[in-house]
């Protein structure tokens, strides 16, 4: 195996996490979902879309089963409000929470590696990243939205690569959806590995880490 020299992070999932009081702004604040429920939804998901994926929209696809299944949960079968919460969940600007101690995982995993972005987005990713204080992180990033493929299609993991100028050998790529990422960078010829915060994969062999502390830890074996 070559050295790895590379490691490029999904975003959504993995660096930032949702802002979900904003996503389910359509809904009375009362009937807006724990953690618990929404990663229990997360995990469902997962499981049907890595069983079931599909070429098209990717990650319409995903939040579209999501909020169908958190709607059921809910007991709100209202195809407006769906349509509400999956256009609220696609916007970069909704996804800006980040967890204590991930500028700093950052600071010193690019002491050892050069680090980058490949998120499927809407072209504006950048601009959250930056609200956040990470995007001076990295050295490249790479939005669906700018490239024209999400992933798991392979032209985007190889625009990635052309700007890091990365041999896919010597890259890694951590995501937190299997059919998504781990199938679409691997495919591409890079190494992978699942984070996976919310324990979907606890019990499949893929490489999978559930924090920043973790993922430093895998990346010194």
């Amino acid at each position: 195996m070559a050295k790895r020299r590379f490691v490029f992070f999904d975003v959504g999932n993995t660096l930032l996490f949702p802002n979900r009081a904003r996503i389910m702004a359509p809904l009375p604040e009362e009937r807006h979902p724990t953690l618990e429920l929404w990663q229990a939804l997360e995990r469902r998901t997962k499981q049907e879309f890595d069983a079931g994926m599909t070429t098209g929209m990717v990650d319409h696809g995903f939040w579209w089963t999501f909020h169908t299944h958190l709607l059921e949960e809910l007991g709100v079968p209202d195809d407006g409000v769906r349509h509400a919460l999956v256009e609220n969940t696609q916007k970069s600007a909704n996804w800006d929470q980040i967890l204590p101690g991930t500028r700093e995982a950052l600071d010193r995993i690019r002491r050892d590696y050069a680090i980058a972005v490949i998120s499927n987005a809407d072209g504006k990713i950048d601009d959250v990243l930056s609200r956040r204080g990470i995007v001076e992180c990295f050295d490249s990033i790479t939005d669906s939205g700018i490239v024209g493929h999400e992933k798991p299609h392979p032209a985007i993991f190889e625009a990635a690569l052309r700007a890091m100028k990365a041999g896919p050998a010597e890259s890694l790529y951590v995501g937190d959806v299997y059919s998504v990422d781990y199938v679409g960078a691997t495919r591409a010829g890079m190494q992978a590995v699942l984070f996976d915060r919310a324990g979907a994969y606890r019990e499949r062999e893929f490489p999978r880490v559930e924090s920043m502390a973790e993922l430093e830890a895998w990346l010194q074996k």
